[in-house]
């Protein structure tokens, strides 16, 4: 959690010198000039008080994150456009206009943000294909993680998501927690709740939970009870593993871990040894696990597949790899194979706080299980 905190400690220090960097580098543009009479001062201050009325605007509309994300994504084009500029007039051997580098670094750093709107908000398809001697048969499996449901789409908003997985006819669906967040609603909550009921997979519904769903601040904050949300899942068929092992069909084995937050709240959790100790090795083992932090132990209890979200895709460039960098993930996104196991880490159906996603897009994971030819 220190690890966080100095991120987002950081992330303030940058958007503090960065509101001070575009004030004065927006302080050239000609319509600033003139409303300040062509003085520095008082250029630097009109734009100063602007960007940070336009900060406090995505604040109120959106939240403190968003809008520090906005800066620092305008920062970085601005820098970036500054230095095309100064190279540009070096070879040249002119003189860089700064008002023309920054309209291009506001142009720029609209379309990625709003590129980046829409890669968090829609939500794509992904398609996996494995074999294995341990399945007679074509089996598919959906994966739904991340839903954070109230943040870019309310409990009618996932039912909506919730076709789409029918329409991929799923033998098994898989989720691997966040799918409720620290400020859903109850009323979100149970319609996401019934969505979940509504799916027609043959071999069930299983769900572990993840850092956000049994809630880092209060109760009372969400107005509704981590039993409540148990048994809204329960009352609709789903199976939540917490340390538990289920067989499925002839072939398959759906093992859930306990979500490493746990032992951050002090309570315990079974390794992947130890969870994996009393399970039929003949079976195809898919194991869920909602963090990606605990690969090499997967892999030498003998998972075949490991399905885990938490990361939402690294979320940004260039920062997407700051999860491993630090130790906190052993894979931000995508398919890793460890000795004889298959890793999935999926992007997840929608996002925290953030409104954007760059660098990756929201997704629905499948999978297709085939017999080893």
């Amino acid at each position: 959690m220190m690890v966080w905190f100095l991120l987002i400690g950081t992330l303030l220090a940058l958007f503090a010198a960065g509101l001070l960097y575009i004030s004065f580098r927006a302080a050239h543009f000609p319509v600033v000039q003139k409303l300040a009479r062509g003085k520095r001062g008082p250029a630097r201050l009109i734009c100063l008080v602007f960007f940070a009325a336009v900060t406090a605007l995505l604040w109120i509309a959106w939240n403190m994150m968003n809008a520090v994300v906005c800066l620092i994504h305008l920062v970085l084009f601005w820098l970036i456009c500054d230095l095309v500029a100064w190279l540009l007039a070096k070879l040249r051997k002119g003189v860089a206009r700064p008002g023309r580098a920054g309209a291009v670094a506001l142009v720029l750093c609209v379309l990625w943000l709003a590129g980046g709107w829409v890669a968090d908000h829609h939500v794509w398809v992904k398609e996996y294909a494995f074999s294995s001697e341990k399945v007679d048969r074509s089996i598919r499996l959906v994966q739904i993680t991340d839903a954070h449901v109230g943040a870019t789409f309310d409990g009618e908003g996932f039912g909506r998501h919730m076709q789409t997985v029918n329409e991929l006819h799923p033998d098994l669906v898989l989720i691997t927690g966040d799918f409720v967040d620290d400020d859903t609603s109850r009323a979100d909550m149970l319609r996401a709740c019934d969505a979940l009921g509504q799916l027609q997979a043959p071999g069930g519904v299983f769900f572990v939970y993840g850092n956000h769903d049994k809630g880092y601040y209060s109760e009372s904050r969400r107005g509704w009870t981590q039993a409540e949300l148990r048994d809204a899942l329960g009352q609709n068929g789903v199976v939540i593993l917490e340390d538990q092992a289920v067989n499925v069909g002839d072939s398959l084995c759906v093992a859930g871990r306990k979500d490493r937050s746990e032992e951050q709240r002090g309570a315990d959790r079974l390794t992947a040894a130890e969870l994996m100790s009393a399970v039929d090795r003949d079976r195809y083992i898919v194991l869920l696990d909602h963090q990606p932090h605990d690969f090499d132990a997967e892999a030498a209890a003998e998972a075949d597949l490991v399905l885990c979200g938490h990361t939402h895709g690294g979320q940004f460039i260039p920062i997407n790899h700051v999860g491993e960098w630090i130790g906190e993930n052993d894979l931000f996104y995508g398919h890793q194979r460890r000795g004889d196991t298959e890793f999935i880490v999926s992007s997840g159906i929608s996002n925290w706080t953030f409104r954007f996603k760059t660098g990756c897009w929201s997704e629905i994971v499948c999978i297709t299980l085939e017999p080893a030819t």
